[in-house]
């Protein structure tokens, strides 16, 4: 049994199966390592996600947003008369799936790819406090 298993199985985190699989699902991302990528904070409120993929056109790449899981996919098509006789291939042509488990409140604003970088940009919407009463009732 795993300290996670146990942690999410308290009677005090009633309610937190969606956590649990949002967590499974960035343990099982973190693993891959294609394409290479940096998380960027740009001011308080913004954060910019940064991803190696060179050689990719925006037709061959997709960016989704379901829920709060961000996903990247790339997929080339090989090019007629591609069957080249490489000396050295260190360019990766695969495609690829990234994702990415977003914070509450994160939205993502845009995409651009520029330079063989692709740029995903997330902003965090200023949040108002608000306090609820909760009104009591007799039984």
């Amino acid at each position: 049994m795993t300290t996670r298993t146990l942690l999410f199985d308290s009677p005090f985190l009633l309610g937190f199966d969606q956590t649990r699989a949002l967590i499974d699902r960035a343990q099982r991302a973190a693993g891959e390592g294609y394409p290479p990528y940096n998380v960027e904070k740009r001011g308080d409120a913004s954060v910019r996600i940064t991803l190696a993929v060179a050689g990719f056109t925006p037709d061959d790449l997709s960016v989704t947003v379901e829920g709060r899981q961000l996903t990247v996919s790339g997929k080339r098509e090989a090019a007629e008369g591609e069957a080249n006789a490489y000396l050295h291939r260190g360019i990766a042509a695969r495609g690829f799936t990234r994702a990415f488990v977003l914070a509450d409140g994160l939205e993502v604003t845009g995409a651009v790819l520029e330079h063989g970088l692709l740029h995903v940009d997330l902003t965090r919407p200023e949040e108002r406090p608000s306090v609820r009463r909760i009104p009591i009732s007799q039984a």
